[in-house]
């Protein structure tokens, strides 16, 4: 039974989903789709009979996926986007010389490290296209891994067990301090980390929640004077003397005239890595992007 309804199943009925969940309901999905409301409606109705689930609440406020509704629009955008590029790849003669790679990134990773890797990619396949989605965090990245809206994500640990993750570099953690700071030793000391003003991304940020917990672990409690989401912003306070900040260093660049910058009293490291999901259905074009991020970055010695 389960084999004849997986054959009774179009592609026009996986659009017509993945537009109802896109527009919010089956009048807009029409006018998206060019065709009539009716044949939404039957096009969801045949589908929810071929799977023998409900997809859609309908209401007076519009259609609104049920949980195994989202679940399965998440799987539509990926066998739309497979197919498509099924019939990008048709007319390759040998080798890649088509496709698609969408990449998801954390800012800094998306500033600083995927610009020589697409360059290095575009010299050696021009005919791939790349687009790339980058965030302030990590989560952003992870839900486009989830809901098929990227094929490789560029985050970094700890990463859950949906992902399949191979480590990209260490990226070193830092304090930041004003031209005016004098260090009184060798090395930066707990208490001259904690005698300034502190500058620090909002609650929630995961990258300063892995910082805080290092701090804590060494005895040392640091409470945020200032709260402020962009990098630049926080590089440009921490130059204007308001206080000091700590970040990983990639974050940090270009660093600002005059701000001073310090490796912690116990040092620390961000582990950036790629990821895929673990049941991903990549493309040729995605497995080659792989290929050359872990020539690139994949450190010697990791299998």
């Amino acid at each position: 039974m389960g084999h004849d309804r997986q054959n009774q199943l179009k592609l026009f009925q996986l659009q017509v989903l993945i537009a109802i969940a896109d527009c919010g309901s089956f009048s807009e999905a029409a006018l998206q789709l060019q065709i009539s409301q009716s044949a939404v409606s039957y096009a969801i109705a045949s589908l929810e009979e071929d799977l023998g689930v409900v997809l859609l609440s309908r209401g007076r406020y519009g259609a609104q996926l049920t949980p195994v509704g989202e679940q399965i629009v998440d799987r539509a955008r990926q066998v739309k986007y497979l197919l498509d590029d099924i019939f990008k790849q048709a007319n390759l003669a040998r080798g890649l010389s088509g496709g698609h790679v969408r990449i998801s990134s954390f800012r800094s990773a998306a500033t600083h490290i995927l610009p020589d890797v697409i360059a290095e990619f575009c010299r050696l396949y021009p005919a791939i296209a790349i687009s790339i989605a980058d965030y302030d965090d990590r989560p952003d990245v992870e839900e486009d891994l989830r809901k098929g809206r990227a094929d490789i994500g560029i985050t970094y640990f700890p990463q859950s067990h949906e992902f399949k993750t191979w480590e990209l570099m260490r990226d070193e953690i830092v304090a930041l301090f004003p031209p005016n700071f004098k260090l009184k030793g060798t090395h930066l000391t707990w208490e001259e980390l904690t005698a300034y003003p502190l500058i620090m991304a909002p609650d929630g940020d995961s990258c300063d929640a892995m910082m805080y917990a290092h701090c804590e672990k060494h005895g040392v409690n640091l409470r945020p004077t200032y709260q402020i989401r962009s990098d630049a912003t926080i590089m440009n306070m921490v130059a204007k003397g308001l206080g000091i900040a700590l970040s990983p260093k990639l974050a940090t660049e270009p660093v600002p005239a005059g701000v001073q910058v310090y490796e912690l009293p116990v040092p620390a490291h961000r582990i950036i890595c790629v990821s895929v999901l673990v049941d991903a259905l990549l493309t040729p074009a995605a497995y080659a992007f792989l290929d050359l991020l872990k020539q690139l970055y994949y450190p010697a010695g990791h299998g």
